[in-house]
């Protein structure tokens, strides 16, 4: 079966693309905010970081992830939607 890439199939791509991302992205920081110290526990086993060190290497991974997110899903799929 041979899909065609039209516009609209491109716009639901992005639109699914930028949804699963940012429930991903909720879904982790929630995860922070409920279990930090757990969370924290488990990698210091692995990594011997301090927590304050910690908090902000989770914050910048959320911060790059939410950029990544914007750059690569949510600006094409708003370009693709104008384009229509």
């Amino acid at each position: 079966m041979e899909t065609i890439m039209t516009v609209s199939n491109l716009r639901m791509f992005f639109m699914w693309c930028s949804i699963i991302n940012i429930a991903l992205m909720m879904a982790s920081w929630l995860m922070f905010v409920v279990a930090q110290d757990g969370i924290y526990k488990i990698h210091s086993k692995w990594f011997k970081i301090p927590q304050e060190k910690f908090n902000v290497i989770w914050y910048q991974f959320l911060a790059f992830y939410k950029i990544g997110t914007i750059i690569f899903c949510v600006v094409p799929f708003i370009a693709l939607c104008i384009m229509a």
